[in-house]
């Protein structure tokens, strides 16, 4: 069976869940028993999302090979229990790149290099290359934005032009739509989907699936008008309307049928899909009446999604403990700003993380609530700089190392007891070269973290610049600090702070491993010293 590819569009306004439904249909023909990867195509002109401001973008998901990528890659991830790598991620700026280093070679001598083919091909070849390396039965491919802009164009006509090549057995167009309702009459309005639609057909794409995002489920009336305005029978439109819990949206959608009509589309067997685990899980979820208050203390925190994964990580462990995770947002520039008191704004805190981010804004709010956490026996965890910071407020508060820091804020600290990786010394460009995605880390026998993970051996995954400075390891130590674990050169991953019930710093970034049904050790175990 050659590879087939399903293409999913959106229609009227971006961030109304694209991801999502990739995700969903992803896992429901993972259900069905048939392999599956999942694109991303985000027509910007950056190469990645790692030198974005989360504000711009939401979180920059981190791939295992070290991939900066866009978000809908977690969603992808948690939703198919897969890995996927950088190649996942196509962008705009990497396909004019290409194409133009191509050009500057002489690999086009003597042609005019156009959109079409030459940008159009790029975008194929890319797409095809992760099919064929994949060896996946379907390959998702999401395009960014909405139809009609600008930037989305030539990734849209290179679906038109691959629906020709691949044949119409072996692809299938998904247009996801808002459907909005008034606030005034409270009627479901079609119109905006119409719309959508006919730009999608304008650029020569039939949809073969719509998708109906909207507050209430889709009424009869509007699901027939929806389904005559885009040349469809009823039972290719399909309502996606809001629910509690994203994870709920695959089993929304295989009630109605999703599941079966595109493998049907695709010309595959129409097997039982095997939904009990993931049901499980949402009924958990569902059922978790204890709660535990986590606060999280960052820099982002107006837009929730620069935090994403963290988020659902937390989620996961909660649903594995039978508890709800109620999240308790602190603004660590405000905290500094307005002079508020931390004690008020964590009291009654079962546990506080301090997020990760770069920068000098909001560092000294975070260490406030460090200190808090650390002096008042409350769970404690600290991903990236939030472990970095931690390393400082030991210093200043525990081991007497007055004006500590890490040099990324102060280079004149009279203590770095934070400072730049030695190999970061020599770059002279931002772009994708941070210490990135996942390393092997050695965990100390003995240590809360090595009792959380169950073995001695783990890889998670990085995105940072700065690490602990091994000169001052001592000192801190004889200060209540401990490393927990280090990579396998030596550097310091994991800390702890002993006679406390639940202290941990992690330089890398647990939360993009775990998955609804496999949560991370790290959240699991902080959850858990939460909940006592």
């Amino acid at each position: 069976m050659g590879g087939k590819f399903v293409f999913v569009t959106g229609g009227v306004l971006s961030g109304i869940g694209k991801g999502i439904t990739t995700a969903s249909i992803g896992f429901l023909l993972k259900a069905r028993g048939y392999s599956v990867t999942a694109i991303k195509i985000d027509p910007y002109l950056n190469v990645d999302a790692g030198t974005m401001n989360p504000y711009m973008h939401g979180e920059v998901y981190v791939t295992e090979d070290g991939g900066e990528t866009d978000l809908d890659l977690g969603h992808y991830e948690r939703f198919l229990g897969i890995n996927l790598s950088k190649k996942n991620n196509i962008t705009t700026g990497q396909v004019y790149m290409k194409v133009i280093e191509a050009e500057r070679r002489g690999d086009y001598l003597g042609q005019t290099v156009q959109i079409i083919p030459h940008i159009t091909d790029e975008i194929k070849r890319r797409i095809r290359e992760v099919a064929r390396e994949t060896g996946a039965d379907v390959t998702l491919v999401e395009i960014g934005g909405t139809v009609g802009d600008i930037e989305g164009l030539p990734f849209l006509e290179a679906v038109r032009q691959m629906r020709i090549e691949e044949g119409p057995d072996n692809t299938v167009a998904v247009h996801v739509a808002l459907v909005p309702v008034l606030t005034t009459t409270g009627e479901q309005k079609t119109k905006p989907v119409q719309h959508s639609v006919q730009e999608l057909r304008r650029i020569g794409i039939q949809p073969d699936a719509i998708v109906a995002r909207c507050p209430r489920p889709l009424e009869p009336e509007a699901r027939r008008k929806i389904a005559l305005y885009a040349s469809l029978p009823e039972e290719a439109v399909f309502s996606d309307h809001d629910v509690e819990l994203t994870y709920e949206v695959p089993l929304l959608l295989e009630e109605q049928g999703l599941g079966s009509y595109i493998v049907r589309r695709l010309g595959l067997e129409d097997r039982a899909p095997d939904l009990e685990a993931w049901k499980g899980f949402v009924d958990r979820m569902k059922a978790a009446s204890r709660r535990v208050r986590v606060s999280m203390v960052g820099k982002y925190t107006k837009l929730r999604d620069s935090y994403l994964s963290i988020i659902e990580a937390l989620k996961h462990a909660g649903a594995a403990l039978g508890v709800r995770p109620e999240l308790n947002w602190v603004e660590a520039s405000e905290v500094e700003r307005r002079k508020l008191d931390i004690t008020e704004m964590l009291e009654g805190s079962d546990a506080v993380i301090v997020l990760p981010g770069f920068g000098a804004r909001g560092v000294e709010g975070k260490l406030e609530a460090i200190r808090f956490a650390r002096e008042t026996n409350t769970p404690f965890l600290g991903i990236c700089y939030g472990m970095q910071l931690a390393v400082v407020e030991i210093a200043r508060n525990a081991a007497g190392l007055e004006g500590a820091h890490t040099t990324e804020v102060n280079p004149d600290t009279p203590h770095p007891v934070i400072d730049l990786l030695e190999e970061q010394r020599r770059i002279d460009r931002l772009g994708g070269t941070m210490r990135l995605g996942a390393y092997p880390i050695k965990l100390y026998k003995g240590t809360l973290v090595h009792s959380l993970y169950g073995r001695e051996l783990v890889a998670e995954r990085h995105r940072h610049r700065y690490e602990v400075n091994p000169r001052y390891l001592d000192r801190l130590e004889a200060a209540g600090m401990r490393v927990a674990g280090v990579s396998l050169d030596g550097r310091v991953e994991f800390i702890e702070f002993k006679d406390h019930r639940f202290f941990v710093g992690t330089q890398p970034h647990p939360e993009f491993k775990s998955r609804p049904l496999e949560p991370s050790p790290i959240f699991l175990g902080l959850i858990k010293a939460a909940a006592r």
